[in-house]
């Protein structure tokens, strides 16, 4: 394959993801919850380009130095702006936190930590200098933080509005930014998608991103992403504090 060819297919994936992190703000703006759940839905699909992005480089072997830059800046809007932005809009719309208040601020300010702490994480990644412990991220990666985690939340809000009301958001919602912008920051041991040994894990796995993949092009069964990505959160956090490093690692 043509080696320019060979590297634009990861490339555009990134491109793409970029981009519509981009449209979620803007669509986020546009006001009205309909609006509000399809900026939830392009998160999601920016970490289903962001898989085929990784794969597809594997795949071909065209990882490169521009490549991982690039990738890290698209993250840094789909995975740490655009979610920032979408909570606090969904604590106005959903919660009823109104602008100008103590509430507000509140959630702004956790809302800009989480995306600086976003931005954090990938210089510090970018900057590496040690060779990375196979399998493993220190720290949650921003792809499951913001993802994963915010924009299915806001989707299963949207979808069960008995849940959201009864649920004192404008507290819940701040300190969800606060806690997942330590956790990225964090030295904790995070274990990446990648085939291991275990053949029950890697089922899991594939049965796992298949799923995640329905539910991201149907626009179906938010409550799946939230759940998946809860039990993935605290099991890989667990794991990674039971077993043992075999190298130093670093982040991704």
């Amino acid at each position: 394959m043509n080696n320019v060819l060979r590297y634009t297919i990861p490339n555009s994936f990134t491109a793409l993801s970029l981009l519509l992190g981009m449209a979620s703000i803007a669509t986020t703006q546009l006001g009205g919850l309909e609006h509000l759940e399809l900026a939830a839905w392009m998160i999601v699909w920016c970490g289903l380009l962001d898989t085929m992005d990784g794969v597809s480089a594997r795949i071909l072997k065209a990882t490169s130095s521009f490549g991982a830059e690039f990738d890290s800046m698209a993250d840094l809007v789909a995975f740490g702006v655009a979610p920032a932005i979408l909570v606090l809009n969904a604590g106005m719309q959903i919660a009823g936190i109104e602008y100008g208040t103590l509430q507000f601020w509140v959630l702004a300010t956790a809302s800009g930590v989480f995306a600086l702490a976003g931005a954090m994480r990938l210089a510090r990644f970018n900057l590496q200098t040690t060779k990375p412990e196979r399998g493993w991220f220190v720290g949650i990666p921003i792809t499951a933080a913001g993802g994963g985690m915010l924009s299915s939340l806001v989707l299963v809000l949207l979808h069960q509005d008995q849940i959201a009301a009864s649920l004192p958001l404008q507290l819940y919602l701040p300190v969800l930014l606060f806690v997942l912008a330590i956790l990225m920051v964090s030295r904790i041991r995070f274990p990446k998608a990648v085939i291991r040994e275990n053949k029950f894990i890697n089922t899991f796995q594939f049965v796992n991103i298949a799923l995640i993949f329905y539910c991201g092009v149907t626009r179906s069964w938010p409550e799946y992403l939230f759940g998946i990505g809860v039990f993935l959160l605290v099991a890989g956090t667990i794991a990674g504090r039971i077993s043992k490093p075999v190298a130093t690692p670093t982040a991704e």
